[in-house]
């Protein structure tokens, strides 16, 4: 299996501008995202995919591969696309995409081998994670993306609000009476089949929750969901650049 890993990395953020350059460890948060992606076992090949030349020089200044794509995406997986198609412009094809946002330092390659292995399975078109909700807070908090699945492990319905609801019980109940799941946003795709999605319109419930995983959905693709002990952490403000510090003396990582 050809395999391409795609980090989308945007400079111009809303909440934390130049976030992919913003020192952690000594690093760059799009460096250290790069070693982790590298680590996968088989990978073909690694591309940052941006909209700044800054990001551009900084991953070639540490050795990584960049490539410049339009400020016009309205998603990662949009940028992933583009990155797929202009590569199989220049003759290079592959099996399967994983995308890694270029906020997600922690990632591990051994969750992204896990995404890699569901397309042994030759029905899977769309692979995701999720990992267990242990604390109220994750619950409740609507930045916390929630995923039901049916037997099989397909998703059903990710949504900002706790699902399922457990009816005729408080709140604080919740967990005691369900297993819940945080979604962990990380994608893989077949190649066509995310040439396919960067076709599709803005759905109703994508619009509703703003999340476009909501739209493959709607649009009858199944989602392959595998459960992850680890609960990786994203950075989208200064705040939670210093939490992660804090995690990295925490956990002795360097």
């Amino acid at each position: 299996m050809r395999l391409l890993a795609v980090i989308p990395a945007r400079y111009a953020s809303t909440r934390f501008p130049g976030k992919p350059l913003a020192l952690l460890g000594g690093k760059p948060v799009i460096q250290r995202v790069w070693e982790r992606v590298a680590a996968i076992e088989g990978l073909t090949k690694a591309v940052v995919a941006t909209d700044d030349e800054r990001i551009i020089d900084a991953v070639r200044a540490f050795g990584g591969n960049a490539m410049m794509t339009s400020d016009k995406h309205r998603s990662g997986t949009d940028r992933c696309g583009e990155v797929v198609r202009r590569l199989a412009e220049q003759g290079e094809s592959f099996d399967v995409v994983i995308n890694v946002q270029g906020d997600e330092p922690f990632v591990k390659a051994e969750q992204l081998m896990q995404l890699a292995s569901c397309f042994d399975n030759k029905e899977v078109c769309i692979a995701t994670l999720r990992t267990r909700i242990l604390s109220d807070e994750e619950l409740l908090s609507k930045n916390n993306v929630k995923v039901v699945c049916d037997k099989n492990g397909s998703a059903l319905y990710f949504s900002r609000q706790p699902i399922p609801l457990v009816r005729g019980c408080e709140e604080r109940e919740w967990l005691s009476k369900c297993e819940y799941y945080k979604h962990v946003g990380i994608y893989a795709f077949r190649c066509d089949t995310l040439l396919h999605l960067t076709q599709l319109q803005p759905s109703a419930l994508e619009c509703a929750e703003s999340l476009e995983q909501l739209r493959w959905l709607e649009n009858g693709y199944r989602i392959a969901v595998r459960t992850t002990s680890v609960a990786n952490i994203g950075i989208d403000t200064p705040d939670d650049l210093a939490a992660a510090e804090r995690y990295m003396i925490a956990h002795g990582e360097k």
